[in-house]
Parts: structure tokens; sequence; C-alpha cells
């Protein structure tokens, strides 16, 4: 579900309000990051429908998700903001807003949502493997490796567990555990297969850990970089982070900051790949 979110919002090219853009966040790389136009007109049909019956929160969630179909994060957090004020208790709102305030690099306010949400539902899978990307991005990577953990555990097919597996991987060869993170990685075996297309990308970093297929299988084509192909962009941003976090683990950091400068070319500044290799370019140059 987390990884449908994150895909819908890619895949839209469409969303925002009124045709405007919106300024969202500035990098730490001091790049200004901006929302899509509501060019479908999505946004508006969910803000009408909240404001018809402005006490429910199930529709305050559907207009965030709306909000962050059109990268209008900032947006999404305060709609989320407004249903936790109906119902302070909504593991999926906080879950939400959580979600959302990572794009905004939000990762402290991110955490605290997101660890309180896996509290109120402990079977809340997006809830914590969003929580490892809170953790992963603050630097806390055994805490990450255990959210993952989690996410893995109560995930409800295999697709979904591919997705975590490989962020455990990531997080515990961060935390220096690379025994612990082989195992996680054996785990996804040779006849396991992914049924969604958007995993396929996961389960050849996945397959690249495990040494059965190697950089060049699993890179995928430079996609256009005006950003009208979010799709290519998602494969291309995940797939490069990972490789360039795997030379980063082998003792090649030169390498992977090629491979993390490769994604910051692109324009889909949403993608956990572009979060993740902004930061390392950005503690780079401190």
């Amino acid at each position: 579900m987390m990884l449908f979110l994150l895909w819908i919002a890619l895949a839209a090219m469409a969303f925002g309000q009124s045709g405007q853009t919106v300024l969202e966040v500035t990098s730490p790389l001091g790049t200004k990051f901006y929302s899509l136009p509501d060019e479908k007109g999505a946004v508006a049909a969910a803000r009408k429908a909240a404001e018809a019956d402005p006490k429910n929160p199930d529709l305050l969630l559907k207009l965030a998700q709306a909000q962050a179909g059109g990268w209008l994060e900032r947006e999404a957090v305060e709609t989320c903001t407004r249903g936790l004020a109906l119902d302070p208790d909504r593991a999926d709102l906080l879950t939400e807003r959580g979600h959302r305030n990572l794009p905004l690099r939000e990762f402290e306010k991110a955490r605290a949502d997101l660890s309180r949400a896996v509290q109120i539902d402990p079977k809340n899978m997006a809830g914590y493997y969003h929580l490892g990307l809170a953790h992963y991005f603050l630097g806390e990577f055994a805490a990450a490796a255990e959210a993952f953990q989690h996410a893995v555990d109560t995930a409800p097919n295999t697709d979904e567990r591919i997705n975590s597996t490989n962020w455990v991987y990531a997080a515990l060869r961060r935390a220096n555990k690379p025994r612990e993170a082989a195992a996680a990685a054996a785990a996804i075996g040779p006849e396991m297969a992914n049924k969604e297309p958007h995993t396929l990308h996961y389960l050849n970093l996945v397959r690249l850990f495990q040494g059965r297929m190697n950089e060049e299988q699993i890179t995928p084509p430079v996609p256009p970089r005006d950003g009208s192909d979010t799709e290519a962009e998602l494969r291309f941003d995940t797939v490069m982070y990972g490789i360039g976090n795997f030379r980063l683990y082998n003792g090649q950091p030169d390498k992977a900051m090629d491979y993390f400068r490769r994604v910051l070319e692109g324009k889909v500044w949403v993608t956990w790949g572009f979060i993740g290799a902004e930061r390392e370019v950005a503690a780079a140059r401190h």
C-alpha cells in the first residue's frame, strides 16, 4: 500500500492547485522543489468533498492523498493535521502525515508520527516501512533495520516483502552488520518473484546483494531529464541509489558518489532514492 501511494504520486503528473505550482521545500543542497499543476482536478474534487463534510476524517485522508499525488506535501501534512484534530488516534492519518513529512525532509517529525502510528496499530506495515525510512534518513541505521524488519514480518504479500528486504539490507550494511544483512537478503529465495512490475527494481537490487546479478544487468536506462517520465525516474533513482550504496559498503566512496550525483540530475524529488542520494552528496560537502 505504501508503495502504491508513492506510485500514484510519481505516475500522475497532473495534480496541484488551479494549474499552479507551489514551492514545497528547499533541499539541503539549495534546490527549490515545486508541486505539480492540478490539470485533472483531482485535488479540487477531493477538497470539494471534504468541504461538504468537514468533520469526516476519511475524506480528509483522501484529500491528503490527492494532494500528495501532486507533490503538495506540505498541504497534505496540514490536511492530516486537521483530520487528527478530529480523531487523534487514527493510525492511518498519522502514517500518512509521517509519510508526507519524508519528502519535506522533516525526518524527526516523520519519526514521531510513525512511531505513534505503529504503537496504535502494531500490524501497520506501511507505518513500519516509513518509520524505517525516517530512521534511515536520520542516520539511525540500527533502528531503521528493526523497523524495516517489522515491515517484512507484517508484509501482506511477496512484493511488499521484497521491497522492505532491500531496505533491511541497506540499513544493516550502514549499521556495519554485514552478516546480518546477508542473512536478511538470503530470505528472498531464488524461487521468489515479483508480481507488481514496479517491484522488479527492488528484487534486482536484492539479487545484486546476493551476488546473483551484477550492476550491468540491473542498471535501467537513463530516463528523460525533463521529468516527463516519472515511472522511469523512480526506477532509475531506486537502482542508482542502491548501487551507489553497494559501492559505499564495499569501500568505493568515489564511485558511490558518482551514482548519487547521477540520481540528482533528475526532477522527481519525492523518491526515496533521490532523497537518499541528496543526503549523501550534502554530507560530502560538509
